[in-house]
């Protein structure tokens, strides 16, 4: 009969073979993938500074970043060799839904093959000029009572302050407010929302977002945040952003010595790959977390970049590390132009079933799907219930295995 260091150690060895796969796909990921890109993107950054006859004090710089921000394929064709092909397709693209790369979030990208998941993330294709889906199908528009507010819930609701974002990702749900130029709302048109707040005292939590806020003078940006924060019975008041992913530099100790004035203060980011959890990403993180601020990450789902239950874990033990709790999952939304991003539920679904048991808890975020219409968030979960009665409950564990509870 064997004992129970036996059974133990046996145990141990079905535990360690069960994550074999994974800590060797990371061993390859880390060794042939991440130390090399961070070669590459310091080769490119040595040519794009070379190119705008920069610094790197002017690297370091958000402002110098916005400066020479990329969106016209004349530039971009300096570093990268693009085909009749693409050209076209750049030039068709570009007609109808507008791009831009900071010259930092370039750097990540791979100049030869333009199906690496962060050129995907931040360049056009072809695919784009698919006209399925819809241009606002979360209906923004029809949930919009006052100006620059979209309010879904009882209790809670959003401001778009701008238009503007260092990235324009091409899965942005909100491309139809992009627009040729940046745009910020104008100071009555905050004023007026700041006012539906302070007339609808149900509203308990505000999300500052657009666009990208964090695209704002820290000034203007202060302004916002001061004024939702006088209201009484806002409790909590949020930021969405995704400039530590695609413009690091912006996260200053400027910016977070007047962020953490407001406390209790929450920043929802967004990385949708490991690829863009560089030094630099990691250290704007940082900066936050030391400023206080509890920072959650909102992944998107999205074919050809993330779609891959080693990927996806990779990312959230990353953020993990980076002192970002994952947060939530998004399915992709049917947006007019993404159409080659989506997946099926049930792809969503298999990625978060593997992810319970291989992660810590922490780890493993909300699988949201944003019902349409602006009918809100639906949370998807694996199924692990078997049978259930009043008198017993049938499960399956994160490995398959079935046990019984009786009442």
């Amino acid at each position: 009969m064997e004992d129970k260091r036996e059974i133990s150690l046996k145990r141990a060895k079905e535990l360690h073979n069960e994550i074999a796969d994974y800590l060797e796909f990371k061993e390859q990921y880390i060794s042939d993938v991440s130390e090399k890109r961070d070669l590459i993107s310091l080769k490119h950054k040595r040519e794009l500074l070379e190119y705008f006859g920069g610094t790197d004090e002017d690297w370091d710089d958000y402002h110098w970043q916005l400066k020479n921000r990329i969106g016209s394929v004349s530039v971009l064709t300096k570093f990268m060799k693009l085909s009749e092909s693409q050209l076209k397709m750049f030039e068709e693209v570009s007609k109808k839904y507008r791009w831009a790369v900071t010259p930092y979030y370039l750097s990540l990208m791979d100049y030869s093959d333009m199906n690496y998941p962060i050129n995907l993330l931040g360049l056009p294709t072809n695919a784009e000029l698919n006209n399925q889906g819809e241009l606002d199908p979360m209906a923004e528009e029809y949930t919009n009572p006052a100006a620059c507010i979209t309010r879904r819930y009882p209790n809670r609701l959003i401001i778009n302050v701008t238009s503007s974002c260092a990235a324009f990702c091409r899965h942005c749900q909100r491309r139809r407010r992009i627009g040729e130029c940046d745009r910020i709302e104008s100071e009555d048109r905050i004023n007026e929302a700041i006012k539906y707040i302070e007339d609808n005292k149900e509203i308990r939590d505000v999300l500052i977002t657009g666009g990208d806020p964090l695209m704002l003078p820290d000034e203007m940006l202060e302004s916002i945040i001061k004024k939702v924060r006088a209201i009484e019975h806002v409790e909590i008041v949020r930021i969405g952003t995704r400039v530590p992913a695609t413009m690091p530099q912006r996260i200053t100790k400027k910016l977070t010595d007047m962020l953490k004035k407001y406390h209790p203060l929450f920043i929802n980011i967004q990385f949708d790959h490991p690829g863009e959890l560089t030094k630099e990403a990691v250290k704007a993180c940082e900066m936050l977390a030391d400023a206080g601020i509890p920072l959650g990450n909102q992944m998107v789902f999205l074919k050809g970049i993330n779609n891959d239950k080693y990927i996806v874990q990779l990312l959230n033990e990353g953020l993990l590390k980076a002192r970002v709790r994952p947060y939530y999952i998004f399915h992709p939304k049917q947006v007019q132009g993404t159409k080659h991003f989506e997946i099926k539920v049930s792809e969503g679904l298999k990625i978060m079933e593997y992810l319970r048991g291989h992660t810590s808890g922490l780890a493993i975020p909300q699988y949201i799907l944003n019902a349409p219409e602006g009918l809100g968030k639906i949370p998807l979960l694996p199924n692990y219930i078997e049978e259930n009665d009043e008198y017993h409950v049938k499960l399956k564990t994160w490995e398959g295995k079935e046990v019984n509870i009786e009442y």
